[in-house]
């Protein structure tokens, strides 16, 4: 999910474009030290790169403007597509010379405004970088230009070699490595791969003055001659150079990959933890991922996504709370005895209603687009107010419920539609949403800075995996 930040030079000024224009956070003016695009500078992108590769029309350029999530839009003039490092290079050069601001794009599948301009930038699309340089078998290095999509290299390198990506996201679809790297991207096999810092290897990456710097010659999984440049760059947001490459160590694909699917027994979130805390146990070193979705999760994705829920309406009704576990082994059978042994302890304790174990994949697929399609589901509420927050486990929910008095504090209960909470609770990561048919300033007065400031009060981190962008540029410090 490409969620790069702006120019390497530092940006003094932007302004943000939500939904209907109903509201425009303006801080500043656009920065009067960069250039403004010329018939000339429009003939040297031309004659580098053809005029193919250059996009200069209104309803073309819309796309590359305007953010996933429709509630950021820029004004760019020009999106340019280079094909190589060079071309990169030369384009970048260009532009410091002419001090010409320029504005990073992947997948544009950010969910903090960072992938799209802030005013005129020109947009360097990496589109075309698509290109697998190498895939070292015996090392289980994958070498591949900054452009390539998450789902293609995972399928690539599954068909190729029998290796997996050590990521995965819900915009795996259309996200690119680049952007992943970018942010730091975090997903849903954290809890098994690590982070995906911990599994870049190298790095080539261009500085705004077109200068390259490239570790990527030497991906190795040791080298302790120096500075480690490439971490720098990993979670920088475009702010430090723009990412052309990437080199990352790939784990073997898993012989087996089930899924189960829990409602749990009772009304208090401890419940959830419980559930975390017997799958530890029970599944031990198998367990490749854990997510909890709430009540609400699921009655957006079957109203808004047509996705039933498998359980009866009894359990339906009585359950607050799911989780899903997956498991990544070398023998299935033992895997599921596991997962059956997991549940059996869930049981046991009075923390699990039923549960749906995956049984092909079909199954496996559907069980895990209840989980990923909630945030598509809850943009077709209207407004989406997203937040992305680390905090510790054990307080992860009490800010949807603290979030919800606050509403219902403030007579406001009536403004949005839901306020819900899932997210991958074995590193600590929640998605909090709020929704409303249109934006309204009283539910965003309500918000924020209400709740970066109870983030930093409970030791949480305000941007788990989703980046700063332009939504959090002005609230780093509450972290």
């Amino acid at each position: 999910m490409n969620r790069c930040f702006k120019l390497f030079k530092p940006i003094q000024s932007h302004i943000l474009f939500l939904q209907n224009k109903n509201l425009a956070t303006l801080v500043e003016r656009r920065n009067p030290n960069y250039a403004i695009l010329t018939d000339s500078d429009f003939a040297f992108f031309e004659r580098l790169l053809g005029k193919e590769r250059c996009v200069d029309d209104t309803n073309a350029l819309e796309s590359y403007n305007t953010d996933w999530l429709k509630m950021c839009r820029g004004n760019s003039k020009l999106a340019i597509l280079p094909k190589t490092t060079s071309e990169l290079s030369e384009i970048l050069k260009y532009c410091h010379e002419k001090n010409l601001a320029v504005c990073p794009q992947g997948g544009n599948t950010g969910l903090v405004g960072g992938s799209v301009p802030v005013y005129d930038e020109i947009v360097i699309s990496t589109k075309l970088m698509n290109k697998i340089i190498n895939l070292d078998n015996e090392s289980s290095i994958l070498s591949c230009q900054s452009g390539c999509i998450l789902q293609n290299l995972d399928e690539y390198i599954r068909e190729k070699a029998g290796l997996t990506m050590p990521l995965d996201l819900g915009a795996k679809g259309s996200c690119h490595i680049g952007g992943n790297v970018s942010t730091n991207a975090g997903g849903l096999r954290l809890l098994r791969y690590g982070s995906l810092k911990g599994n870049i290897l190298g790095l080539e990456v261009v500085l705004s003055n077109g200068e390259v710097l490239n570790s990527m010659n030497t991906p190795v999984r040791k080298d302790n001659t120096g500075y480690d440049l490439k971490q720098l760059f990993i979670g920088s947001e475009g702010t430090l150079g723009f990412i052309s490459g990437v080199s990352i160590l790939c784990p073997q694909k898993p012989k087996a990959a089930n899924l189960i699917l829990v409602a749990c027994d009772g009304n208090s979130f401890k419940t959830v933890i419980e559930v975390f805390k017997t799958a530890r146990q029970e599944l031990n070193e198998i367990l490749s991922a854990f997510e909890f979705m709430d009540r609400e999760s699921m009655i957006a994705v079957k109203e808004n996504s047509n996705l039933e829920n498998p359980f009866d309406k009894e359990i339906s009704e009585k359950c607050n709370f799911y989780c899903l576990a997956e498991t990544h082994s070398s023998d299935e059978e033992s895997a599921i005895k596991k997962i059956e042994n997991f549940y059996s302890k869930l049981s046991e304790k009075g923390l699990g209603l039923n549960g749906i174990i995956a049984e092909n994949k079909s199954q496996f697929k559907f069980l895990w687009s209840l989980r990923e399609r909630i945030a598509e589901s809850l943009t077709r509420d209207g407004y989406n107010y997203k937040y992305d927050i680390s905090l510790p486990i054990n307080k992860m929910y009490d800010l949807v419920m603290d979030t919800r008095k606050r509403f219902k504090d403030n007579n406001a209960e009536k403004e949005f539609r839901r306020c819900i909470g899932y997210g991958h609770l074995g590193d600590g990561n929640l998605h909090l949403n709020v929704t409303s048919t249109t934006y309204d300033d009283k539910i965003f007065g309500l918000l924020e800075p209400f709740l970066f400031e109870w983030t930093k009060a409970n030791n949480g981190s305000i941007s788990a995996e989703h980046g700063l962008g332009l939504k959090k540029r002005n609230y780093i410090y509450y972290s």
